[in-house]
């Protein structure tokens, strides 16, 4: 519709009113009724084609559509981790510097500008490159759903990471000092999981006993939304049965590792459990720092030296080849002309060197 208007200083104006795509009433003041005319036939045109969505698109600023729209559409399919990194990285870094700016104005400059005040303000390379991802994801979520033309973060270089420390896998014989060390058998078998089985701490905690099978261990993976199946060493099977016959009530449907209340292990207990404990086992073992999830690379060293393949290990594991390859490329050479060993017998091997059981000292189970 369009309507003729005097303002206070005499001028005449023309103003178009229309309803946009989501029947908000919308309007434009133009300087002559040949404009108004021309404008309002490009709405009604617009109406007809379906494109009337696009004369709007990206108006919204990037923390509006990041709540209005991104929220409730994405990132209800994020493990929970996953998210909680997501708002910790858009709340500190993004939200301050461009949540404020409508999406159609962040172009490649404005990536760019907001990557080199990251480094200037002395962010972490880590922290940078997380914040670059999920700025990129969001705008290719947009981009996606027609507000802005483009991502335009796919078109700024990244800054560079800087390279990571190679990974040192702790041998047998240290798993098992660890173990010597645990206070009981519960902890002495979370040592046994992380480094025999390669289970993301994630994982452990959330591991039941009916995914204890015969010869493997079934996982479902929060991380990468995928089950799979982790071959079950002989040893750490043997583990395993120990600790259940000694924790008593463990039904199928029950945690391998529960809290003090019997369910879920959550996350911030294992963060306790590893502050209080798991730190205290490696000062044991002789290892001056590390973590439960370093762990894995003792499972990956163990497979690649009995001789297995990179897909082999990386389906273990449930990553990528890829990244398992630069991740134990080292490894792997340092074990080229190496006999191969059974990761069954290179456990025997660093057990025979114990003549007592872990944790017999202390009681045999113990809350977390």
């Amino acid at each position: 519709m369009i309507e003729r208007r005097v303002r206070t200083s005499g001028e005449v104006v023309w103003r178009v009113r229309w309803r946009d795509h989501v029947g908000r009433n919308r309007s434009r003041e133009v300087g002559s009724k040949r404009a108004a005319q021309a404008f309002d036939d490009e709405m009604r045109r617009r109406r007809r084609t379906g494109e009337l969505a696009l004369f709007d698109a990206g108006r919204e600023t990037l923390d509006e559509y990041v709540t209005g729209t991104w929220v409730r559409s994405y990132a209800a399919h994020l493990a929970p981790r996953t998210r909680q990194v997501y708002t910790s990285t858009y709340d500190r870094h993004i939200a301050p510097r461009l949540g404020g700016t409508p999406l159609r104005e962040i172009d490649a400059e404005t990536v760019g500008a907001f990557q080199s005040d990251l480094i200037a303000s002395g962010v972490g390379p880590h922290a940078i490159r997380k914040a670059m991802t999920l700025l990129g994801a969001l705008l290719q979520r947009a981009a996606e759903g027609r507000r802005i033309p483009y991502n335009p973060q796919r078109v700024v270089r990244k800054a560079r990471l800087p390279l990571s420390p190679e990974v040192r896998p702790l041998a047998p014989v240290r798993v098992e000092a660890m173990r010597r060390a645990a206070a009981n058998l519960r902890d002495a078998t979370i040592v046994s999981v992380l480094a025999y089985s390669g289970l993301r701490p994630g994982e452990l905690r959330e591991l039941l006993w009916r995914r204890v099978r015969e010869r493997t261990l079934l996982v479902d993976a929060a991380k990468t939304g995928r089950r799979r199946t982790v071959r079950l060493l002989v040893p750490l099977a043997a583990d395993l049965a120990l600790w259940r016959a000694a924790a008593g009530d463990t039904g199928d449907d029950l945690p391998v590792f529960p809290d003090e209340r019997g369910g879920v292990w959550t996350a911030n207990g294992f963060e306790k459990w590893r502050q209080r404990r798991f730190n205290a086992l490696l000062q044991s073992a002789g290892v001056a720092a590390g973590r439960p999830y370093d762990l894995r690379h003792s499972f990956a060293s163990l497979l690649l030296h009995e001789g297995r393949d990179v897909i082999y290990v990386a389906r273990q594991l449930g990553h990528g080849a890829d990244l398992t390859l630069r991740t134990y490329g080292h490894v792997i050479e340092e074990l080229e002309d190496s006999p191969q060993l059974p990761a069954e017998e290179a456990i025997e091997q660093a057990r025979r060197t114990h003549v007592n059981p872990p944790g017999t000292h202390r009681s045999m189970v113990e809350s977390p």
